[in-house]
């Protein structure tokens, strides 16, 4: 740390400083940005479906047959909309898109559960959409059998029992919040963007201006220029894990379980992750332009292969032994293990020494391609 003292680096930071906080986008950028993008992926990104269009025919026109039809619609997951009265106006209905599922009663439905048989109901489901179809389906599946274990225990009919029986415990997430799964991933997607964006922008401006050359005529070395273009950087990076941070507790009620110094240690080394790859490419783009172009090619595959928005378990063999190449991937692993589970660095170290090997050499390479630029 010798350079501290110089009094040339010293102004060289302060002036770093200064510039980068009179730059009015960057900073929105930095703070404002997460705020947003926090928001509308913790809200937008949920894997349940409320609200779908049912229509019923229902033939029975019984007790049993209305108290089907409202365990549907009790909780908001499905809405009851005109069927047309008949089953082929029903099928029609859900062709063209004005349901997104039908249910036909039998008219025997009370008879044959007060004969302690099983009654069947036909359900028809838009499977354009095969997410939406898959989790309607589960839904009223599970809908339905409720009802009948309902049913039985009021009309004494003792159903067969498999011999072994499971139960299961939610542990981490309880209540199936799916914000607490998505809020990690997006705060590591945003600081992802944002990084990369900010960094190579930083650079870029200089380039762009002029004053890089300018710099080196100043008393300090390529290295201590870039010293100083990176500690602004890490502060402001920071920021904006901090902000994103209290965005998912104070609007998504995401948990924090684990230790602060854990997050902070496993922010600042993805942090100097995303500076490197942005300062590789304001080495390889002539203007500003060019490297937000760039850098979507470089975030897309970055974001899909990361666990962030969808699980890596649901990818196929090749893209989960791909994602082991993304840093990405090890930063929300770590999140959710400090914010969801409690754990430190006991337990992440393995992720954490990954995210160290790639600050290392995205940093060292990212710094080599510098210096020659300046050269």
């Amino acid at each position: 740390m010798q350079f501290i003292p110089n009094t040339g680096f010293t102004a060289l930071l302060i002036k770093e400083f200064h510039q980068l906080l009179r730059n009015k986008q960057l900073v929105f950028m930095l703070v404002v940005t997460p705020v947003v993008q926090l928001c509308m992926y913790g809200f937008a990104l949920s894997p349940e479906v409320k609200h779908m269009r049912l229509g019923v025919i229902d033939y029975s026109q019984s007790p049993t047959s209305r108290d089907l039809i409202s365990s549907l619609v009790r909780n908001g997951v499905f809405d009851l909309f005109d069927s047309g009265g008949s089953e082929a106006n029903l099928a029609y209905r859900v062709r063209d898109g004005k349901l997104d599922a039908g249910l036909i009663v039998p008219p025997d439905l009370e008879r044959l559960i007060k004969e302690n048989r099983r009654p069947r109901v036909q359900i028809i489901l838009d499977g354009v959409d095969a997410n939406t179809a898959g989790i309607a389906t589960g839904y009223i599946n599970q809908i339905i059998r409720n009802f009948g274990q309902e049913t039985t225990a009021v009309t004494d009919y003792t159903p067969y029992v498999d011999a072994v029986r499971t139960k299961s415990t939610f542990i981490y997430n309880a209540g199936l919040n799916s914000a607490w799964f998505f809020v990690p991933g997006v705060m590591g997607l945003v600081l992802n963007v944002a990084g990369i964006m900010v960094s190579s922008a930083t650079l870029l401006i200089e380039k762009e201006t002029g004053t890089l050359e300018q710099l080196l005529m100043t008393p300090v070395t390529s290295a201590e220029i870039l010293i100083a273009k990176i500690i602004p950087l890490v502060v402001l990076l920071f920021v904006n894990v901090l902000v994103s941070l209290l965005v998912g507790i104070g609007i998504f009620h995401v948990p924090f379980r684990g230790n602060p110094i854990s997050l902070a240690v496993v922010s600042l080394l993805y942090i100097f992750v995303v500076m490197s790859i942005g300062i590789a490419l304001s080495t390889v783009s002539n203007n500003q332009r060019q490297a937000m172009l760039i850098s979507f090619f470089v975030n897309m595959p970055v974001i899909q292969l990361s666990g962030a928005v969808s699980p890596l378990e649901s990818m196929p063999p090749f893209f989960q032994k791909v994602s082991l190449l993304n840093p990405l991937r090890y930063y929300i692993e770590c999140l959710k293990g400090v914010l969801l589970k409690g754990v430190g660095l006991e337990v992440l170290w393995p992720q954490i020494l990954v995210l160290f090997c790639f600050a290392i050499v995205l940093l060292t390479w990212s710094a080599s391609r510098f210096r020659k630029q300046l050269a």
